[in-house]
């Protein structure tokens, strides 16, 4: 049951994050929205900062579970925007809240994850330097966050994944040249 009033709490929170700005949720809406007692609420959640780090937390848990396998730099956009896509106004809220810091710092794990694990799946029969690796890393990590925080300051008008699509078939090739680069400058 605990677990079920916790739940409760954060789909009413994210309901009511869909419908309006964070700083426009109180623990009395949420609690109303829910049916629960203050009370309940604060056993689980210091305040509404902490309810938002938890979610943020669970959802970047969820999303770097469903990181394995990735076949592609465009599976590495789709598993850091697919819940950005999915919950457009509740993340646009809380990327327009305080909370902003905390939402880009669990977005940069995402996508840190998901390339270290795609260049790691790609290059596993390359001998390439570990500070080559770290910088190709980097390097595919900072444009893919660079493409999401423009993305989100735009409002999240445009397309990103048809965005995302399109350069990798501009750019197509250029990871492996690099990888391929990194493998040849230890020989």
């Amino acid at each position: 049951m605990p677990t079920f009033t916790r739940s409760a709490i954060i789909s009413s929170f994210m309901k009511l994050l869909d419908q309006r700005p964070l700083n426009k949720i109180t623990v009395k809406d949420i609690v109303e929205d829910c049916g629960i007692n203050r009370n309940s609420f604060y056993y689980y959640f210091q305040d509404l900062p902490a309810l938002a780090e938890a979610v943020i937390k669970d959802e970047t848990d969820r999303v770097l579970k469903g990181v394995s396998n990735i076949s592609s730099l465009e599976d590495c956009l789709s598993s850091a925007v697919d819940l950005a896509v999915n919950n457009k106004n509740a993340v646009l809220h809380l990327y327009r809240s305080p909370s902003r810091e905390l939402y880009e710092q669990h977005l940069n794990s995402i996508t840190q994850y998901a390339v270290t694990e795609y260049i790691n799946a790609v290059s596993k029969d390359m001998n390439i330097k570990a500070e080559d690796k770290e910088i190709i890393i980097k390097y595919f990590k900072c444009l893919l966050m660079g493409f999401i925080l423009d993305w989100m300051n735009a409002g999240m008008k445009y397309d990103i994944k048809s965005t995302m699509t399109r350069v990798c078939e501009l750019f197509g090739g250029s990871m492996q040249t690099a990888l391929e680069r990194g493998a040849d400058s230890d020989k």
